[in-house]
């Protein structure tokens, strides 16, 4: 069915909801929305795309990261678009941290049906936003609406955080619209994180760099980034050999739009998998980070699609899943949206617990922000990300790594 236009938030929502079952039938999160201009107009709706044919495809494809890069690619082909400000965003679930960081760096407005209260931005039902550092709470405040739901049921609510824009004619959902975005998301959830523990045990990984040059793994991990298995270092400790990778995708980094951030990802034995700038001329919301956990996700996708039982399993002997490697940032967590967006995704991408010997998963060469200020940070993020995954970005442990980054700068 095609959408032309709506003006009632319960009709927008309604179609949020229409794509959240859509991806219930695709067997990822139940979660939808539709991207409307100022008019009411639909632009485009799509629906969560984490799991396809049964595998993890991309951690970073929720549906309002989705709909945000579209917007940008089918601007940069030349199709007139509103501006963010003049868009908004009608998605069947509270946005997690990276959609909200993705949502306020790219400027648009959203309006939220059903709550979210492991992972939602807005988990507590305050609409404080106390989980965003304090200079984006405002804009939160501003931008974010929960319309009122209609009914008597613990489906309703009063509204709470911003009016819904004045082409809304209609500014309520419906209960049982809201019951429907809040019970397909909750039918999903459960089975979609399992798919997140399906790797194989540590003491069941092998070591990459043992394949021959020309196995198909290596072969397919180089296409994705040459340099990969030309750098190695102790499991969990990056040093100075990783600079050079670092520094040239920090140059890559600002020539494709951005200010010089790149991260790197270390396997279980310490190889280099992967080193990426970001892409942000292209869009706005792509960022060093999101390049290399979707690269990776990918990639193993590609292996993985088609192959039978035991060519899946040695795939995953060999590609692990990224929890039990190392994100190596060359510029640290700051306050920023685009920093929101990344430990967000970094969340999802982890979507459970770290592996107890590998609490420095998420390293940072370059700090941004004092150790204090980034510990408040994740200490007021939502649950998921606060208690399950427990971030805690550190900074690397070699001082020799760090001086080559800053004598790049000079």
């Amino acid at each position: 069915m095609v959408f032309k236009k709506t003006i009632d938030v319960q009709a927008a929502v309604a179609i949020a909801a229409g794509e959240a079952i859509a991806a219930k039938t695709q067997g990822t999160f139940g979660v939808g929305g539709v991207m409307l201009d100022q008019h009411g107009t639909v632009l485009q709706s799509l629906h969560n795309n984490v799991v396809k044919n049964g595998l993890i495809f991309d951690p970073t494809a929720h549906g309002e990261r989705q709909l945000i890069d579209w917007y940008f690619a089918e601007r940069a082909k030349g199709m007139a678009l509103p501006a963010p400000e003049d868009i908004t965003i009608v998605t069947s679930l509270d946005p997690c941290c990276m959609c909200s960081g993705a949502i306020l760096a790219a400027g648009f407005n959203v309006v939220a049906a059903a709550p979210d209260r492991n992972a939602g931005i807005n988990y507590d039902a305050s609409a404080s936003f106390s989980a965003l550092p304090p200079a984006l709470r405002p804009r939160a405040g501003a931008s974010f609406s929960y319309p009122a739901v209609l009914g008597s049921s613990s489906y309703a609510r009063a509204g709470s955080g911003a009016a819904p824009k004045s082409f809304f004619i209609g500014k309520t959902i419906a209960e049982p619209t809201q019951a429907l975005c809040s019970l397909v998301f909750e039918a999903t959830s459960g089975n979609v994180m399992e798919l997140f523990s399906t790797d194989l045990p540590q003491p069941q990984l092998q070591d990459i760099a043992t394949l021959a040059p020309d196995h198909a793994i290596v072969l397919a991990l180089k296409k994705f980034y040459p340099a990969a298995l030309t750098y190695r270092c102790a499991p969990q400790r990056p040093d100075v050999g990783l600079a050079p990778f670092l520094k040239l995708a920090v140059e890559r980094d600002v020539a494709g739009g951005g200010e010089g951030d790149a991260v790197a990802l270390l396997d279980f034995f310490g190889n280099l998998l992967l080193c990426m700038p970001g892409r942000l001329a292209q869009s706005g919301i792509r960022t060093a980070f999101m390049e290399v956990t979707r690269a990776y996700a990918q990639l193993r996708y590609q292996l993985m699609a088609g192959a039978d039982a035991a060519q899946q399993a040695q795939l995953r002997r060999y590609l692990g899943h990224p929890k039990d490697g190392t994100f190596v940032f060359a510029r640290g967590p700051s306050d920023d949206a685009l920093s929101f967006m990344n430990l967000g995704a970094y969340g999802s991408t982890m979507e459970g617990p770290l592996p107890p010997n590998n609490p420095a998963q998420l390293q940072y060469v370059q700090p941004r922000l004092e150790p204090e200020a980034l510990a408040r940070l994740c200490a007021q993020l939502p649950p998921l990300y606060r208690d399950v995954i427990q971030i805690r970005p550190v900074l690397v442990a070699d001082r020799a790594l760090a001086e080559a980054m800053a004598g790049g700068e000079g």
